[in-house]
């Protein structure tokens, strides 16, 4: 018989108005759920293809964060013995690889410079830069390469900087004329 329907049906009866949840509030734990596995998924697919260097386990949040400790040098040097001289580290939720051996950060700097020479994009230089189109945030390729060839040919040539000198000169004279006449006390001091 249907005994499991009705014991449910007086089990929310007897309890109190305040202590029955919206049916709404139900599902979202259901959907929190899903939600942090669908991202899980997406990112696991993602880094399928991509052969990182070996490091140790990490926790979801901190990442290994937890195991740099106080003196993190110290940390990182027995991290390498146990991992090897390149590692990948995750600082919270930036992944960071550390390369702990002459050698190999040789390597790193001479064959795989300019895969290491991009700062990584982060909002902020996006919204201030234009979506990364100043020279002080692109990313290295050849936009970059021909926009500090710009700069130094025609803005930073000695040619620019002699023609701006007569300008620079005239504004600190000025700054110090208006500076200068200004009263000096104990509490309001000349620098």
């Amino acid at each position: 018989m249907a005994v499991a329907p009705l014991l449910s049906s007086n089990l929310l009866a007897i309890l109190p108005q305040q202590w029955q949840l919206p049916s709404y509030l139900a599902l979202l734990p259901v959907l929190l759920l899903s939600f942090v596995f669908l991202l899980m998924r997406t990112r696991f697919s993602l880094m399928k293809g991509v052969r990182l260097p070996p490091g140790p386990a990490r926790l979801p949040i901190l990442g290994n964060l937890h195991q740099l400790g106080t003196l993190p040098h110290r940390s990182l040097r027995d991290l390498a013995r146990q991992h090897g001289p390149v590692m990948l580290l995750q600082l919270g939720m930036v992944p960071a690889v550390v390369v702990s051996s002459a050698e190999a950060a040789r390597e790193v700097m001479k064959v795989h410079d300019a895969d290491c020479c991009s700062r990584p994009a982060s909002p902020g230089p996006r919204l201030l830069s234009y979506d990364l189109k100043d020279v002080a945030f692109a990313p290295y390729d050849e936009y970059w390469r021909e926009m500090r060839k710009l700069f130094i040919v025609e803005l930073l040539s000695m040619r620019r900087v002699k023609a701006a000198w007569y300008a620079r000169e005239q504004q600190v004279i000025t700054h110090l004329i208006n500076h200068s006449s200004s009263r000096c006390s104990l509490d309001n001091k000349l620098v």
